[in-house]
């Protein structure tokens, strides 16, 4: 494995234990999300990068539209469950309820 594999693959678990471990807060689940997805991005360019084809080319650039898409629903959630519920916290926020 070569240094660049395993910096984007630790940036990648450190996302996911982040997300896994510490989900007191709705901001820092989705901050987690977002370095998940940046590092899933950058390793695509660069293995399309070292592939050398136009094929693809287009799959970081299709993946970075997904991530501002999920960030932005994220934010919109997040903006919603503060005015509704008060705090951004986890724990208060019951969906099984209407």
């Amino acid at each position: 494995m070569s240094l660049t594999q395993f910096s984007f693959s630790s940036a990648f678990i450190l996302g996911l234990i982040g997300l896994a471990f510490h989900r007191t807060h709705l901001l820092s689940a989705l901050l987690c999300l977002e370095g998940m997805m940046l590092s899933l991005f950058t390793a695509l360019a660069l293995w399309a990068l070292q592939l050398e084809s136009s094929v693809f080319s287009a799959a970081p650039m299709l993946l970075l539209t997904f991530s501002a898409c999920e960030a932005s629903v994220g934010l919109a959630l997040l903006v919603a469950t503060a005015r509704t519920h008060g705090t951004d916290h986890l724990q208060n926020l019951n969906l099984l309820q209407c």
